[in-house]
């Protein structure tokens, strides 16, 4: 197993809507998995670390194993079967209230041509006595199931006591998100799950021709450069009007969340398509996080490709408030032009991580002031006497002086700009705050 701290694997699998995204989330107190009453909600491997006490563990949530031959389905079984390749153990959930189906009698024999030791999980049986619950299951010859309800959290503490009986102890990590994390965002179908499989180099995230079928927010461990990284496959984010289902609120939020959470993201755009509203839109939202950002215009081998002049104009008019930032032009399908991107995401976070000098930043103001005095407020003179850094992530500088209150958002944008240039930020948007000087002659 790849991943954090090649902890122990503990992965859940089953058939669709029996309970494992919600068991997943009661286990790693998060709500990283989709919960929903339609079965399917989970496609892709889902990572989560759960704790207890002195012991650290990794969870997978895994998709719903079906018989159906569809392009996503299977594609769903052979992530389920690379979270088995990874797991140190299996947690099968069954439904207490569909009781034993020829569908689990099928999975059961494949089950124990495994080699990690799989331990049965009946969920959903709040209500009922546990020997009732389990008794259907005994018929598998698989050990006795453990009886919970995840939903209520009922029989959960002996499914912890299992669960730490059959992994190895691991000390806690010093720093659990020490990880710089990476988030892909676009729109639906724009090739960012191609692409993370791409900079990762396997088929960690389902990938269909199927607009949304990444639906949660995929988180991917890996290194690069010996820095621990971790990509964030998004949920394509469509524009309101045509986000009809609960479902896919559901990811959009996901997507949103896991970009403010990022400390980068990489706007993945379709150079078939060109840019568009929605992609300004994106970017907006990237922008009004802080965070750091590059851009990638992804499947410039189709013959429908727009041609490279024609988008970097098309960049310029449609996203003009987009800061001094790294651009490609790629093929993730082919893995054409993929090897900077990770460079790009890592220089960005380094400008927004950036300490500036409070000597250079008041040289540079003078500099800005020189060039361009700001506007007069009813006559006055606004008067900006000193500066000095804020914060980080993104860089905010704080301007002290009389009638800052005043200065327009205009110029705010031209000393912000000018700043990015003197320091030579990349990626990462600056920002000004001003303090009033207190006058005490003001009523």
């Amino acid at each position: 197993m790849e991943g954090p701290g090649k902890l122990p694997v503990v992965a859940v699998i089953g058939r669709p809507n029996v309970g494992k995204s919600t068991l997943f989330n009661r286990l790693t107190h998060s709500r990283r998995a989709l919960v929903h009453d339609q079965p399917g909600v989970t496609r892709d491997r889902l990572y989560g670390f759960a704790y207890s006490s002195a012991r650290q563990f990794l969870m997978i949530d895994t998709g719903g194993l079906t018989d159906s031959v569809g392009t996503i389905e299977q594609a769903v079984r052979l992530q389920v079967e690379a979270a088995l390749l990874e797991a140190d153990v299996v947690l099968w959930i069954l439904d207490a209230k569909d009781g034993l189906t020829s569908a689990d009698i099928e999975l059961a024999r494949e089950l124990r041509l495994t080699a990690q030791p799989v331990f049965l999980v009946v969920n959903k049986a709040e209500g009922l006595e546990p020997e009732v619950a389990r008794l259907d299951f005994h018929e598998l010859g698989m050990g006795s199931p453990v009886v919970i309800s995840a939903k209520t959290g009922w029989g959960i503490d002996s499914l912890w006591q299992i669960i730490l009986e059959s992994v190895p102890v691991v000390p806690w990590m010093a720093d659990k998100d020490s990880a710089i994390r990476i988030a892909f965002a676009g729109r639906p179908n724009v090739g960012k799950s191609t692409l993370v499989n791409a900079c990762v180099g396997d088929d960690r995230v389902v990938v269909a021709d199927e607009p949304g079928t990444t639906r949660d927010s995929v988180a991917v461990p890996m290194a690069f450069r010996a820095q621990s990284l971790v990509l964030l496959d998004t949920a394509g984010v469509r524009r309101k009007a045509k986000v009809r289902d609960s479902l896919e609120k559901f990811s959009v939020a996901k997507t949103l969340q896991a970009v403010a959470e990022a400390d980068v993201a990489v706007l993945v755009i379709d150079a078939c398509e060109g840019l568009t509203e929605q992609d300004a839109t994106i970017a907006g939202l990237i922008c009004d996080q802080g965070r750091a950002m590059c851009l990638v215009i992804n499947k410039m081998d189709s013959p429908n490709a727009g041609r490279r002049d024609d988008l970097e104009r098309q960049i310029s008019r449609i996203l003009p408030f987009l800061p001094p930032h790294r651009t490609r032009f790629i093929s993730a399908q082919r893995r054409q032009g993929i090897k900077r991107i990770l460079a790009d995401a890592l220089e960005a976070v380094e400008s927004a991580g950036r300490s500036l000098s409070t000597a250079k930043i008041n040289k540079t103001l003078n500099e800005a002031i020189d060039r361009h005095a700001p506007p007069r407020y009813g006559g006055r003179l606004v008067r900006i006497k000193y500066g000095h850094q804020g914060g980080r992530n993104p860089p905010m500088l704080v301007l002290h002086g009389n009638l800052l209150e005043h200065l327009s958002a205009s110029y705010r944008r031209y000393l912000a700009n000018f700043f990015i240039k003197a320091f030579g930020l990349v990626g990462t948007p600056l920002r000004i705050e001003v303090r009033v000087a207190n006058n005490p002659y003001r009523p």
